[in-house]
Order: C-alpha cells, then structure tokens, then sequence
C-alpha cells in the first residue's frame, strides 16, 4: 500500500487536543473544517488524550463552548483508556488508585472498588492532588509486589505558562524508591490505547490514523500500533526537528486545514 492509499483508506481519525485541535481556548486552523469534513465523508473520529486527571465529560465541555457541540463519549483519556483494559481482564477488582477526584469517579463508574488495604491492582494517574501520604503508600504495595499499572508516561504536561510535572516524574519517583517501573503503561505511545480507542470506535486497529503535534507520543503510535500518523505543525513539533527523530511521521501537514485539504482531493 502506498501512501496516498495508506490515508485515503482510513475510516476512523484519533485526534490529538491541545496543539492539535486547539491552542489553550482558540481553535487552531482548520479544525472545524476538518470534522465537518470527516462527517461529510462518513468517517468517524475520537479525541485523545494522555491526560488522566480530568474526566472526559471535562474536555467535551471545553471543545463545546470553543465551537463543537460533542458528547463526552467522543473523548478518550488514558484514564478511562486503563479503566476499559483492567475491566476486560479483572472487572470489578479492588484497587488502590493515586488520582485525582475525577480519576476516581472513572473507574468508580466502570465498577472497580477503591481500597485503602490488600488492593489486587495500583493504579497511578496524573494526581494533581498528589499528597506524599499517597505516595509513601503505593510505595509500600509497589514493594510488596502488588501489580502495578500507569496510565501514561509523560514526564511533563503542558500549561499556557510553561510545564508542570505529569505522570513520568511520578514514575521516577516511585522506582528511586522501590526500584520497581510499571507492569504496565497504557497511554500513548503504547498500543493499548489504542486498542481501546478501535473498540470505542467500532473499528479494527488497522482502519484507524493518529493525527498529533508531538512525536513521542501521537506519532510514536506509528510503531507501536502500525497505523498512519499524521504530525501537524501547530503545536509543540517543528519541521527541523524531524530530523534526528526515530519517530517519523506518515504524512505532515501545517495544521488541520491542510488535512483537510488532502482529504477533498485523494478521498
């Protein structure tokens, strides 16, 4: 297949949000063009996010009141992304969970306990209400061998000021401690979820693109997933820094209107 053939069959768009769809709260370029587009096409699209301290229904109300009217089940988070993975292997299990309010309602709501005491599973999210009692005990159950699951590995989130520690930093933490990583990461750019964004989806991995600004993260995808990824230049990556990158992008565009554009033409 070759690349004009490797886009024009995708059926299902996972969509990046900030740098991607939009910047802080401006819509980037072309962004409604290119759902409008896609709905016209009859194709189907999900964002996608590693941010696991917000709930979903948090970031359809943001893309809502910046111009599209979507529902939260149009959003998946890593969170929500290791809650629908842990359901299929261990549904309703007990677990300990370092996470924000949010974090705790999704898996609440997909019919996990939350202990404090003999957990079967820890789960460690993007905690911005991280407290050191928190940290101090998934340390203890890390030691104990308690299996032990992140939600994503980013080692920093970006904020409209700069960078605040994420999940990644947690991470270190936790093994200078313990000495132990993760059993699993589930967020991108592992292929987990992107397994749960094609069942979401109603779609098999293989009719799916990941469309993103970053590319440790939206294009790694590529390789881990062996789906088209489409890198934008509207966020955090320039066009330099392809060069020295493992990570190579299928196809790159200036922004959402430049897809948007090749799809009218080759689709």
């Amino acid at each position: 297949m070759n690349d004009v053939e490797k886009l024009s069959t995708v059926r299902g768009f996972l969509l990046d949000m900030d740098g991607t769809f939009y910047l802080s709260d401006r819509l980037i370029e072309g962004a409604l063009r290119f759902i409008d587009l896609l709905r016209r096409q009859n194709k189907e699209f999900l964002f996608l996010t590693n941010n696991s301290s917000k709930h979903r229904r948090q970031y359809a109300e943001k893309i809502t009141r910046l111009g599209l009217p979507i529902g939260e089940e149009l959003v998946l988070t890593s969170g929500e992304a290791t809650a629908l993975y842990l359901k299929g292997q261990h549904p309703g299990a007990n677990l300990f969970l370092v996470g924000t309010p949010s974090l705790e309602d999704e898996f609440r709501q997909h019919g996990f306990r939350l202990v404090q005491q003999e957990p079967e599973f820890l789960v460690l999210g993007f905690d911005t209400t991280l407290t050191y009692q928190k940290l101090w005990r998934l340390c203890d159950f890390v030691r104990a061998g308690v299996p032990y699951i992140a939600t994503h590995p980013d080692f920093n989130c970006p904020t409209e000021t700069g960078w605040m520690p994420d999940i990644g930093a947690m991470i270190a933490f936790v093994k200078a401690a313990t000495g132990r990583e993760p059993d699993l990461v589930v967020g991108k750019p592992n292929r987990l979820i992107v397994d749960a964004a094609a069942v979401k989806m109603n779609l098999q991995v293989n009719q799916l693109a990941m469309i993103g600004d970053r590319l440790y993260t939206d294009i790694a995808l590529g390789q881990s997933s062996s789906i088209a990824t489409v890198l934008v230049l509207s966020g955090e990556t320039k066009i330099e820094d392809l060069k020295d990158s493992p990570f190579q992008p299928d196809y790159v565009f200036q922004n959402l209107a430049g897809v948007a554009d090749w799809l009218e033409v080759n689709c």
